[in-house]
């Protein structure tokens, strides 16, 4: 027979381990609950035999085996019970590691695919159609720029536009919104950031109305051979392509996985609300998170009472991308 490889959810073993768990436990209850019934039959058993006097001798020893029995029982529900809430705090603590283990690894794939990018605007910032927007007279370079630049789009697919700046902030060649040429970036802070940090810039996560969508800009100066400033490239990543990580983490039926910005602003969540709208600083793992703690877990209520997990783990940076301050964030029910 031939086998086959299974893979298997971690939080649905937990979380049958923790059912049965609760089985066990209400055996227990039930027998204690007998226990208590037998020992209280013991008693009255006593005093009937002492009111029978010699004839209720026998009765009295049966009344007194009754009671060790009842006793014996108590103590053994009591020891069960020690060792069914060390399991269910075992698994819960299983469960709180392995939720942090989630959120380290999901934004530090969050991380690799952000340095990627960053990777990209500094290698497309050398490419000589980009420089000749700059260094070149010849009549068509803006045209040979803008078909380069659209060409990138269709091949990468992750972005949504791809911009060529003057050192002014006007936008003198696009990939797609054509319309944008002409028009001056100068007050942007995605343009601001760039020029004053001479190096790439990377902005938050913000929502472009021309775009339609959430984007990332990644901002970085053209440089000439002698590292002159030319102008700028600009990259507006696609944010819909994070949650292909999002999607493919390992998270329980009833669990949720958010990334928050510094401030504690949701930037995505598998549920996909709440997007630049929802603050999580009310949550103690958010808190922790946000203060630069790489890792870790934090057992707390809900705003209905409940006990969650809630895993977190903050941005490390990956080689030369030195991130934005954000963090993952999985919950997962008790």
């Amino acid at each position: 027979m031939e086998e086959k490889n299974l893979v298997f959810d971690a939080s649905i073993l937990i979380g049958e381990l923790k059912s049965a768990s609760n089985e066990m436990s209400q055996v227990i209850d039930s027998i204690r609950e007998i226990a208590d019934r037998t020992n209280l039959l013991s008693l009255n058993s006593a005093i009937e035999a002492a009111r029978a006097g010699e004839a209720g001798r026998g009765f009295s020893v049966v009344a007194s085996e009754i009671k060790k029995l009842a006793s014996t029982s108590l103590s053994s529900t009591k020891e069960s019970s020690k060792i069914i809430e060390n399991i269910q705090n075992k698994a819960n603590q299983v469960m709180a590691i392995r939720t942090a283990d989630v959120a380290y690894d999901t934004i530090d794939k969050i991380d690799r695919n952000l340095f990627e990018r960053n990777c990209d605007a500094q290698a497309w910032a050398s490419f000589d159609k980009v420089k000749d927007c700059f260094l070149s007279t010849e009549p068509d370079r803006i045209a040979a720029a803008n078909e380069l630049l659209k060409k990138l789009i269709d091949i990468y697919e992750v972005y949504l536009d791809l911009y060529v700046l003057d050192k002014q902030g006007k936008i003198v060649a696009a990939g797609v919104r054509r319309e944008l040429i002409g028009k001056d970036m100068v007050n942007k802070q995605w343009f601001q950031d760039a020029r004053a940090a001479d190096d790439i810039s990377v902005s938050d996560l913000y929502y472009s109305k021309g775009l339609n969508n959430h984007t990332v800009a990644y901002t970085c100066p053209i440089r000439g051979e002698s590292g002159e400033v030319l102008g700028y490239f600009s990259t507006r990543f696609n944010w819909n392509f994070i949650y292909d990580i999002i999607d493919s983490a390992r998270i329980g039926q009833n669990g949720e996985i958010f990334i928050i910005n510094k401030h504690g602003y949701v930037i995505a969540s598998r549920s996909r609300k709440g997007i630049l709208s929802d603050n999580l600083n009310h949550l103690a793992a958010v808190k922790c998170a946000i203060r630069g703690e790489t890792y870790g877990y934090v057992f707390e209520k809900n705003r209905l009472g409940n006990y969650k997990i809630y895993g977190y783990a903050h941005t490390r940076g990956y080689n030369a991308y030195k991130g934005k301050d954000w963090s993952a964030i999985i919950s997962e029910s008790v």
